[in-house]
């Protein structure tokens, strides 16, 4: 049947004449709490010990008592605790460390209850591993023989460490994830790619890997991440009287590895040391900070990088801390 417009006008409901006006639409939006950029560089560094404990058979951690390695220690207790860690610490003696620093290493670890591994250079002299030109000759850069010999000894496929891209330049281009060869050597010019947080941690057998969790973190940020966490650090890192002499462009701290030569006078001056090493290398700056928040104030402010001002061993070439590198050093 065919049913005409017209017939339909009584079904039809006029539709109002308007114009539709254009409004915004507010959109309440959910935002997370902020993090701290500590926290950030916090949960990176625990997300990273997590990877080398899920994805690496044997690591370990190298702890010397020096505040990065203290770090190291709160992430991984973060990390993993109320388990015990799932890694032994490890630190290479060079028989020329600073006592007060030894003294809180063994003290740390006892506190911790976790497993103390330490390999001493004194062997390695003691079976010609290394041989030096003198009793007081630094040490620092023999440390890789003894190191490599501990990852053979135990069988390490990975070694966690404190160092920081702001250090030095040959670590600020090296992988938080680093590849050693089956030498322990580093091949600059031979690293993986690292995506976003994505690691690649495969090894072929003899080969290892360093991992610097804390790369991304600059002194201040580990100051303040002390500071914060409260944590206790070894003495010589606040102002304190100490007898030196002026060496070059730095200050060496008076011991029986270093004396005076002929034409040089120590002297007794306020000072603290920024970094802890080798007695026979490394410098201590003058400073009147004896607290961790008068240090992080001088930190914010200072124009020298940690060890370009600290370590002797370091201004031997522009390229000392890339050569020791490739020979196997942390």
């Amino acid at each position: 049947m065919d049913i005409m417009l017209s017939d339909m006008q009584e079904f039809i409901t006029p539709v109002p004449n308007f114009v539709m006006k254009s409004e915004p639409i507010m959109i309440k939006r959910r935002t997370a709490k902020q993090l701290s950029h500590l926290d950030a560089l916090e949960s990176e560094s625990m997300h990273i010990l997590r990877e080398v404990a899920a994805e690496c058979a044997n690591p370990a951690l190298l702890f010397s008592g020096g505040k990065d390695s203290i770090v190291l220690l709160r992430l991984a207790e973060k990390a993993f605790r109320p388990g015990r860690f799932p890694f032994p610490l490890l630190h290479i003696d060079t028989g020329h460390n600073f006592p007060e620093v030894i003294e809180f290493r063994d003290r740390r670890a006892q506190q911790l209850g976790e497993r103390l591994i330490v390999r001493s250079m004194e062997d390695s002299i003691r079976l010609g591993r290394v041989v030096l030109r003198s009793e007081n000759q630094s040490r620092n850069a023999f440390q890789s023989v003894t190191l490599l010999d501990a990852i053979a000894e135990f069988r390490f496929d990975a070694c966690i460490g404190g160092a920081r891209r702001d250090e030095e330049k040959a670590r600020a281009k090296e992988r938080i994830f680093s590849f050693r060869d089956e030498f322990g050597q580093w091949d600059p010019k031979n690293q993986r790619p690292e995506l976003w947080d994505i690691y690649n941690t495969r090894v072929h057998a003899g080969e290892n890997i360093r991992v610097f969790p804390i790369s991304n973190w600059t002194e201040l940020d580990v100051w303040e991440y002390i500071a914060r966490e409260q944590l206790e650090v070894p003495h010589i890192y606040f102002a304190h009287t100490r007898k030196v002499i002026r060496r070059g462009s730095g200050l060496l701290p008076i011991s029986p590895l270093v004396q005076p030569k002929d034409g040089e006078q120590s002297e007794s001056i306020v000072v603290r040391f920024r970094t802890v090493g080798d007695m026979s290398c490394t410098c201590p700056v003058e400073s009147t900070a004896s607290s961790v928040d008068e240090i992080i104030a001088e930190t914010a402010v200072t124009r020298i990088t940690e060890r370009g001002a600290t370590r002797m061993d370091d201004q031997t070439s522009d390229a000392s801390m890339e050569l020791r590198k490739k020979e196997g050093y942390f």
